[in-house]
């Protein structure tokens, strides 16, 4: 549709103009904020939708522009666009299109920034222009400016957190309930916490990509996405929960990235053994929880609603008004520093726990031990609880601290033994 120019010409005088792309969930939270009055100084110009006629609500003020065409807010006067759609494409196209065009962005697009994130903000620096981008790790938990404000007189050196919600809801519903992870998988979908489609959750991707901006923004080390290692949370089972908790545990999915004076970094995402008394294990629901590291002031943490139309949408309209601010001529929070790209390790030193599940014989555990002593592995204790049935025995080993890639060895060696109704499960113990 043709949208009237004057309209938002008038209030480029009184304030910024800004236009979304995207009228999803939490692009219908942000509209409410900028038309709630409660946001002097900006004003919503435009909307951008497939088949917006669908879209339109009555509460939108009439001078706002709805429209199919993203090349027509490309085209339009407003200062900052928000860019909610999220995926890589088109959305890269568009926020690219948006700064060559002279215009700032806001974004909640996880993926777009981890991939794209160092591209795009060179860009906007060559343009004058800026990138925001706070509601793309963590929802509403002011991570990100924590980190460049409010923490930069330190050196960050470790980050560790429970970024992705669908994994908190699935993994604190059998810690509590008792039931299989394909139970609590399908009560996250029936509440509208995990897609149809959780792979990139459950896998570890989705917290792939907001670890990869974290160790960017906070540590400043950026790396690819498809570097981090990750490990799905899909073999945990209801009996590791009752090992953890006799080692005074629980299992949460843990995104982890250090920062080493050698000058190497180490990042995965897995789900890891963490104390019940941490903060990690006190994680429920959807929440999220980030706790970073630093040379000189030590440990800080972030929680918080992780996911949701209206605290992501906070973020991003904080993100808006900071961006007004800085037109107004207030000092700006600096951009992550553009920098090579770093190479990256999965091969954190740990203490494990390694859960077998076996048809029991004489001779199994020997054989266990024998493998961990040629790889230089200590083993801390043994556990196996009462109630199995022989023919499919649980058992674990908690080890000492060793790299993951020599236990990966020593269970490589174990996989061709007879014993096996199952492969082991090996997961970090983080204190």
């Amino acid at each position: 549709m043709e949208c009237e120019v004057a309209s938002t010409r008038t209030v480029s005088a009184e304030g910024s103009r800004v236009a979304l792309l995207g009228f999803g969930t939490v692009g219908q939270s942000v509209a409410r904020i900028l038309c709630s009055g409660e946001v002097p100084h900006v004003h919503l110009t435009h909307i951008f939708n497939r088949q917006v006629a669908r879209k339109r609500v009555d509460w939108i003020p009439s001078s706002v522009c709805w429209t199919e065409s993203p090349d027509e807010i490309l085209a339009s006067d407003v200062d900052i666009v928000i860019e909610l759609v999220g995926g890589l494409h088109p959305a890269y196209e568009w926020v690219r299109g948006a700064l060559l065009a002279g215009k700032s962005v806001v974004t909640a697009n996880k993926q777009l920034m981890a991939h794209f994130g160092t591209e795009l903000l060179d860009l906007a620096r060559a343009k004058g222009r800026e990138v925001r981008f706070e509601a793309s790790v963590a929802g509403g938990i002011p991570v990100l400016r924590a980190l460049q404000e409010g923490l930069a007189g330190d050196r960050l050196v470790e980050v560790r957190g429970i970024l992705n919600g669908t994994c908190a809801y699935i993994l604190s519903r059998m810690q509590a309930e008792k039931i299989s992870f394909a139970d609590a998988l399908a009560a996250a979908q029936a509440a509208g916490y995990a897609e149809a489609d959780p792979t990139e959750d459950i896998d570890g991707a989705d917290a792939a990509a907001k670890l990869a901006i974290i160790a960017a923004v906070g540590l400043r080390r950026p790396v690819r996405v498809k570097d981090i290692v990750t490990r799905s949370i899909r073999p945990i089972e209801p009996v590791d929960f009752e090992y953890a908790r006799e080692l005074g545990c629980t299992i949460r999915q843990i995104a982890r990235a250090s920062a080493e004076d050698s000058g190497a970094v180490f990042a995965a995402v897995r789900p890891a053994l963490v104390p019940l008394t941490s903060g990690f294990g006190r994680v429920e629901g959807s929440q999220n929880l980030v706790t970073v590291r630093g040379v000189f002031g030590g440990e800080t943490s972030f929680f918080g609603s992780g996911a949701g139309g209206s605290p992501t949408a906070v973020a991003v309209v904080s993100d808006v008004l900071s961006l007004r601010r800085a037109a107004c001529g207030e000092p700006r929070a600096h951009s992550p520093s553009v920098t090579p790209i770093h190479e990256v390790s999965g091969d954190f030193v740990a203490p494990h726990y390694v859960r077998f599940t076996v048809s029991d014989r004489p001779g199994i555990l020997a054989e266990v031990c024998a493998a961990y002593a040629r790889y230089g592995i200590n083993i801390e204790g043994v556990l196996q609880l009462p109630r199995f049935r022989k023919d499919r025995l649980p058992f674990v080993t908690t080890l000492e601290e060793c790299p993951e890639s020599l236990l990966d060895r020593a269970l490589a060696d174990l996989a061709p033994c007879d014993f096996h109704v199952q492969p082991p499960l090996s997961l970090p113990i983080f204190a």
